[in-house]
């Protein structure tokens, strides 16, 4: 078994290697110029705020190429004021690359919501885990009436995305560009493994009016 586990991970070690080898080459074939156009710089219009997940990579369930979307992954893509790495992205990509879009999406089947809903230990990623049982704890009424565990974990996802959003639009960065007015929407997403479409949760904002007014700064 051990020898079975050091050749897959030599395998996998030297097919990442050949595999971007022959990734450059495709795309070489397809675009000799492709490399020199990415290399000048990159003027995304979409922040993504996702989960960290193996399975939820940003580019390919867009359809989108390197260079279209800015990403920011997490565990369980949980949005809280606390995260300076959150939100020195969030102030890049507003600031410096004038993103038009901020996406909060999350995915239906996620471990980390999944743990926050039992009560398990699993190590230092319980600290974390304890932002998505804030959001438990904000929607606990609703939750209680969820009896299917599947149904239970799901809606959670969504109300983690959405609550994301939120955040996302009570920070001063997001309040001082829309002041300043630039063009900037934000919304909340949830992606299924199981049919690899992604939900519009249909709450975006547009502007400091979308504010809750106990978040709103002065200007």
């Amino acid at each position: 078994m051990c020898a079975k586990t050091i050749e897959t991970k030599d395998i996998t070690y030297k097919g990442l290697l050949q595999g971007n080898v022959d990734w450059v080459e495709d795309m070489i074939k397809s675009d000799p110029t492709y490399f020199d156009k990415l290399s000048a710089g990159q003027t995304p219009p979409v922040l993504w705020i996702g989960c960290s997940d193996s399975r939820v990579p940003a580019n390919q369930i867009t359809n989108t190429l390197p260079g279209d979307i800015f990403v920011h992954r997490n565990i369980a893509n949980v949005v809280v004021h606390t995260d300076m790495n959150m939100l020195s992205v969030l102030d890049y990509s507003v600031n410096v690359l004038k993103v038009k879009h901020v996406i909060v999406c999350g995915h239906y089947g996620c471990g980390g919501v999944n743990a926050a809903l039992g009560n398990k230990q699993v190590g230092i990623i319980d600290n974390w885990l304890r932002n998505i049982r804030d959001v438990y704890r904000m929607h606990e009424r609703e939750m209680a009436t969820i009896k299917d565990p599947e149904a239970k974990s799901n809606r959670l996802v969504e109300l983690n995305a959405i609550e994301g959003a939120a955040n996302v639009i009570n920070t001063s960065i997001v309040q001082n560009a829309w002041a300043n007015g630039q063009e900037l929407s934000v919304h909340a997403w949830v992606y299924s493994l199981k049919t690899g479409l992604i939900k519009d949760l249909k709450v975006s904002s547009h502007s400091v009016d979308d504010v809750s007014p106990v978040f709103k700064v002065s200007l």
